[in-house]
């Protein structure tokens, strides 16, 4: 398994709670695109009839989220990172049916502060 930044030292805010920045290596990013299948919209559009959360498209979009995730921890632990901070999600229609998702944040080294 590759090196990767552990879950609870990335925050959306521009600090870890309980650590101090000491470094900051720059902007890191996760990304991946994702398409639909032929057979998951025919799911999603059954499930569109009765309304409602429509599971098929919620799971690719988490699945989507947690790789792109994954992707960008990875790239900061390659850097020499143990921390991510500023952390950020974008999507976007790369063609019709197919989405990109963007992990970034900026990949800093935190020391504990304690």
């Amino acid at each position: 398994m590759a090196n990767i930044v552990p879950h609870h030292q990335v925050s959306t805010g521009n600090e870890i709670p309980g650590c101090r920045i000491v470094r900051s290596f720059g902007i890191v990013r996760g990304i991946t695109v994702r398409s639909r299948s032929v057979v998951g919209n025919l799911g999603a559009a059954l499930q569109t009839i009765v309304g409602g959360n429509i599971s098929i498209y919620t799971e690719l979009c988490e699945k989507a989220r947690e790789e792109a995730f994954e992707l960008m921890l990875q790239h900061a632990a390659a850097i020499g990172a143990n921390g991510v901070v500023a952390m950020r999600y974008d999507a976007n229609d790369v063609a019709q049916g197919v989405t990109e998702v963007l992990a970034y944040g900026t990949a800093v080294q935190v020391e504990s502060s304690t």
